[in-house]
């Protein structure tokens, strides 16, 4: 398992970028360019550059984000420009050597079609549009497993691998986002099982966050720091080790570096407990 995160802090090239990983202890790293909807692009030299970084420095990019871009959105000005844009950050990512470029599929103007067959049609459409016109060799395109469009479970992953049918579309896996209940909150660690037993051999990159629920009638589960909730990361980190060492376990929504450091110590002290 190499462990990610996000961090205050600013850097202007790629020693000043490794150097802020490497006194967090991170062996893992998200890009080092987070591009919005819109936003420009960098050059090859640029990417090269990190990517050579990185790679002296043993740290392993392990995703590059595509977040904002709408997949399954009515607007067909603004689904062409998220397909055309991921495209480009599939492209930038194969040049930067990431692990993964993943995102949601995106969300429909009306909940209630975000599990309809066309949506799902429209997925499988999208995802193969974008491996057709990069062909990766290095990275995958990955969607995040999230609990209110497909891919939201174990199984759907499974149905869009089969359906898509490409080798460069892989799998991202959340935990937290897929804890959707008292029940799975309490065996999350048959859950964490049955992913992985499932889905592992396409699993290219994870996160790191951690759920708790509140008491009441009414189902109510929230995000909280890894090692405030109830997920088990001693089973997470040992299964993600037996499928690759190398698993980047990404650090996220956090509010400041010392909630970062707070949750990079207990997931790390929860890799010594993986390996007793």
């Amino acid at each position: 398992m190499r462990l990610g995160g996000f961090f205050d802090e600013t850097f202007h090239n790629p020693d000043e970028w490794v150097a802020i990983l490497q006194s967090k202890g991170y062996r893992a790293a998200y890009s080092p360019y987070r591009i919005p909807p819109g936003g420009t692009f960098p050059g090859d030299g640029d990417l090269q550059a990190y990517r050579a970084a990185a790679e002296a420095a043993s740290i392993l990019i392990a995703e590059v984000g595509a977040w904002g871009r709408n997949y399954v959105t009515e607007d067909p000005g603004e689904r062409a420009r998220a397909v055309a844009e991921s495209i480009r950050l599939l492209e930038m990512a194969e040049k930067l050597g990431a692990r993964c470029l993943v995102n949601s599929a995106g969300w429909r103007s009306d909940p209630c079609q975000n599990f309809s067959e066309e949506t799902f049609r429209l997925i499988i459409d999208t995802v193969q549009v974008i491996l057709d016109a990069v062909r990766p060799v290095k990275t995958s395109f990955t969607l995040e497993l999230v609990p209110d469009i497909f891919p939201h479970s174990c199984g759907s992953y499974l149905d869009l691998l089969e359906a898509v049918d490409r080798p460069g579309f892989g799998v991202h896996f959340d935990l937290a986002n897929i804890t959707t209940s008292p029940y799975l909150c309490a065996h999350n660690a048959e859950l964490i099982q049955e992913c992985l037993e499932k889905l592992g051999a396409r699993l290219k990159s994870c996160h790191a966050k951690d759920v708790t629920v509140r008491k009441g009638m009414v189902v109510h589960i929230d995000e909280v720091r890894p090692g405030l909730g109830c997920l088990d990361y001693v089973v997470l980190i040992r299964g993600l080790d037996r499928l690759d060492p190398d698993m980047p376990l990404m650090l996220e929504h956090l509010a400041n570096n010392q909630e970062y450091a707070l949750a990079a110590e207990y997931i790390l002290a929860c890799e010594v407990e993986s390996k007793r």
